[in-house]
């Protein structure tokens, strides 16, 4: 059982005072926000009146703006350290309704900027004061076509509280309101399964308990199924909605115009990887072949097929085995994890009520923040440079970078972590002459494209087809978005047995919640392999390191490039599958010689 929040060490949780120092600080800092929102509605009108009155608008929305994020993000930081702290709950809904209200105060601003003559616009933005703001002006003429009035925009605004609804109720359920049996594990003891937990017991190797956990796990998610369904049907009717209103052709065309990001790239990493699936089903064989298994089932696709090997890893070893691996990338890298370690960026193990998974997230003026459900697991240390890769993203962009530009687009979110992932790889297999330990890091590093290429394209796919059923009039039901998912998992995993519980494996998603998203695991993690291969036969990290300057400066396809990676042509991704093959191939005949 998962320990309370309350005795946790303090050693191994992030300190947030880092933002506030007491609460009574965040509640000032919450009054003045509040007051700098109630004050832009002074603005309307004014904006476009001149290249001065532009600028003083754009100050005050984006000082607003800052002071906002920083309210919530000390409130939603500490939910996620236990989210079922009603006090926390408490602390960020009143956050969010401020988000409300000021996104509701400033919907005025592209309409009204929309509204001028464009080449008056355009000839304000010769004026040097607004040289800060020039990107973030060339996007909102950008996106005319896609405005409505201010008025309707407003309404629209209003609505974004209401939008958030179904991620909302998905996290209370799955993070806080579910709890999960007991099963027997290895030693023949009696555990409790937590979300936590069953990443590891899904790797054992016994498969009576990978059988067993699996079961278990996601025999308690299928008790739930129409709820889950409901929720998710939200969510797409949501999307539909949004996309509709606006104009996009498509819900997936709207969540990629933001970053500026064609649909031929979305279709292109799904064709390219559709192209590969030939080589996984090898890989798949070689996995049955490996574990002796006269079925391979889904809940045999995570346990090592290299056995016998102790790879467990501390925290304090993954700490030390991130630094190794990142000396690529300089001195000045090197410095900044170690203030992340010493002065508590990170909140590293599982308590009762945290957050499931990992992520990082930037605190601009402060410092980023990294939350971890530590196992001491090899995939832990994979996890911990991941997210570290994150954070010294978002660390480098806002030093960088102004607070307007600081914060980088989606569509390049998760290249930093993955190079630093491909790179922990390419250290491993560069210190190990062991034949058994490098079969078994090779067999991490072929997981990661299993699992960040293959399997999040075929998330990709499911959110597609799931957006276009709701567009073509097909209800998202319970039987039928688990009809997709399973018709998904045969494709994509010919020649394992698909369990009738895997097709409900969707309901477990987060990140469906926030739509046509995890393509951009695949495509970061081919850029990655591309970029982290350069820097380590090179020993030069320059033009990623400006790349991890950018923040939201530009596009993310042109910042890409600054890195040297253009994922408008299919080679990068086509690349990949190919160091996939290879892999493959140098994995299996390590195999055949310790065998």
């Amino acid at each position: 059982m998962a320990k309370s929040r309350k005795d946790m060490n303090s050693e191994f949780m992030w300190d947030l005072t880092h933002i506030y120092e007491t609460r009574e600080d965040w509640e000032n800092a919450y009054k003045e926000a509040s007051k700098a929102v109630e004050s832009l509605g002074s603005l309307c009108g004014t904006l476009c009146t001149s290249a001065e009155s532009l600028g003083r608008g754009l100050d005050a929305i984006f000082s607003a703006a800052r002071d906002v994020e920083l309210v919530y993000l000390y409130a939603s930081l500490h939910k996620s350290g236990d989210n079922g702290d009603p006090e926390y709950q408490q602390m960020e809904g009143r956050a969010i309704n401020l988000y409300v209200a000021f996104s509701t105060a400033i919907s005025f601003m592209e309409p009204e900027i929309l509204a001028a003559d464009e080449a008056t616009v355009r000839a304000f933005l010769a004026n040097g004061d607004l040289a800060t703001y020039r990107h973030t002006i060339e996007n909102i003429l950008r996106a005319r076509k896609y405005m409505l009035s201010a008025e309707q925009e407003k309404m629209l605004a209003m609505l974004s509280d209401v939008a958030g609804n179904c991620s909302n109720a998905f996290e209370m359920l799955e993070s806080v309101d579910m709890t999960f049996p007991s099963i027997i594990d290895e030693k023949g003891e009696e555990v409790v399964l937590t979300h936590g937990s069953f990443g590891v017991y899904r790797e054992s190797a016994d498969a009576r308990v990978r059988k067993e956990s699996f079961e278990k796990y996601f025999g308690e998610f299928n008790k739930y199924i129409n709820t889950f369904a409901a929720m998710y049907a939200g969510s797409v009717k949501t999307d539909a909605y949004f996309s509709n209103v606006r104009g996009y052709k498509d819900p997936c065309e709207a969540a990629l115009f933001s970053g500026n990001v064609p649909v031929s790239v979305y279709d292109s990493l799904c064709a390219a990887v559709r192209d590969g699936l030939p080589t996984m089903k090898k890989y798949l064989e070689l996995r049955k072949k490996v574990l002796g298994l006269d079925e391979l089932h889904m809940y045999d696709l995570y346990c090592p097929m290299v056995d016998d090997i102790d790879m467990k890893v501390s925290f304090k070893e993954a700490k030390e085995l991130v630094k190794k691996a990142t000396l690529p990338l300089g001195e000045g890298y090197q410095k900044l994890l170690d203030k992340a370690y010493s002065e508590n960026w990170i909140d590293v193990y599982e308590n009762k009520g945290k957050t499931t998974g990992a992520f990082s997230c930037g605190v601009f003026g402060v410092h980023p923040y990294v939350l971890l459900n530590y196992t001491d697991t090899l995939d832990d240390a994979y996890t911990l440079a991941h997210e570290l890769g994150h954070a010294m993203h978002s660390y480098f962009s806002d030093t960088a970078q102004d607070y307007v530009n600081h914060d980088y687009k989606i569509m390049v979110a998760e290249v930093a972590s993955t190079v630093n992932e491909v790179l922990l790889t390419k250290y491993l297999l560069s210190v190990e002459t062991d034949k058994k330990r490098r079969a078994y890091i090779l067999n991490h590093f072929l997981e990661g494209f299993r699992t960040t290429i293959f399997r999040q394209t075929l998330f990709a796919e499911f959110e597609r087809r799931a957006h276009d059923m709701y567009m073509s009039g097909e209800p998202l039901t319970a039987q039928s978005l688990n009809a997709l998912y399973r018709e998904l998992n045969e494709t994509y995993y010919d020649g394992a047995v698909v369990d009738e519980l895997q097709n409900i494996e969707w309901a477990r998603i987060p990140h469906f919640y926030n739509a046509f998203y995890v393509y951009q695991y695949a495509t970061g993690f081919s850029s990655a392999v591309d970029i982290a291969s350069r820097i380590f036969e090179s020993g030069d990290a320059s033009a990623y390191l400006e790349f991890l300057k950018t923040g939201g400066s530009d596009y993310p396809l042109e910042e890409l490039k600054i890195a040297g990676v253009d994922l408008t042509k299919p080679d990068t991704v086509k690349n990949a599958m190919k160091t996939f093959a290879e892999s493959l191939d140098e994995f299996e005949k390590l195999l055949d010689e310790i065998r």
